[in-house]
């Protein structure tokens, strides 16, 4: 049974810094949605909110998974990813030290994902054949391609239900953004997930969209149901894709 993700009337600051003002937005089950916006508008801010992280000042947060509703602002990290919602985060955020296998291994802790531990780690190595290579490997000592991967299979390895992918074409070159948007495409096909990808490489972002949010000082500036409608606004042909 697919999930989805429900945000009703956020905000949240830090201090008395607001960050998000009254973003209402809507993932729908199997979908993937990209939230576009330049770095600073508030797309990490949104995320943390999601995952529990920080706490909003106001607003809904409503995972349905399984069938099952689950309002995200009453519970911890911990108990959001024992649910199945799981984050890559910006920067990758990997254990430098550890090596490829042990950082996948890590990412496999919640109740859930320990009963099928070695299917899980299989899956990743299928999908990235590169890691099985280098599984004896520190993570520290990759290439920014390989790390963007491994941050990707260790949040499938928790078998997550929905997915949150925070910027991951930064610090990558051309070809390798290209590459880990198709995979993570791929990821959600195969695994049937729901996505919401922060990113603001607008051209690539919404090469794999169904549909997708521009998040400008963080308000919702534009709510795209479609890849049409993504493709064809004129604030994004405009000012992201210069056309």
């Amino acid at each position: 049974m697919a999930s989805s993700l429900s945000i009703r009337g956020l905000n949240a600051a830090y201090g008395q810094v607001r960050v998000l003002e009254d973003v209402t937005m809507e993932v729908r089950a199997g979908e993937t949605a990209a939230l576009l916006g330049t770095n600073g508008n508030g797309k990490s801010t949104l995320m943390k909110c999601i995952m529990g992280m920080l706490r909003p000042q106001s607003g809904q947060i409503v995972a349905t998974i399984e069938g099952e509703a689950h309002e995200l602002t009453r519970l911890t990290t911990e108990q959001i990813v024992d649910r199945g919602v799981a984050l890559v985060p910006e920067g990758r955020r990997l254990f430098p030290k550890l090596t490829v296998e042990e950082n996948l291994f890590l990412g496999g802790f919640r109740r859930t994902a320990r009963t099928a531990l070695r299917r899980n780690l299989d899956y990743c190595y299928e999908i990235f054949p590169r890691l099985k290579e280098r599984r004896s490997q520190l993570a520290g000592s990759m290439s920014g391609g390989e790390q963007q991967m491994l941050a990707l299979a260790r949040a499938l390895m928790s078998a997550p239900k929905i997915l949150l992918i925070d910027e991951p074409s930064v610090g990558l070159a051309p070809v390798l953004v290209q590459r880990t948007i198709d995979k993570i495409r791929e990821m959600k096909e195969q695994q049937q997930l729901t996505v919401l990808m922060a990113e603001q490489n607008f051209t690539q972002a919404i090469r794999i969209a169904d549909c997708g949010y521009v998040i400008v000082h963080g308000k919702i500036a534009f709510d795209g149901k479609s890849a049409d409608e993504l493709n064809n606004n004129e604030l994004i042909r405009k000012f992201y894709l210069g056309l």
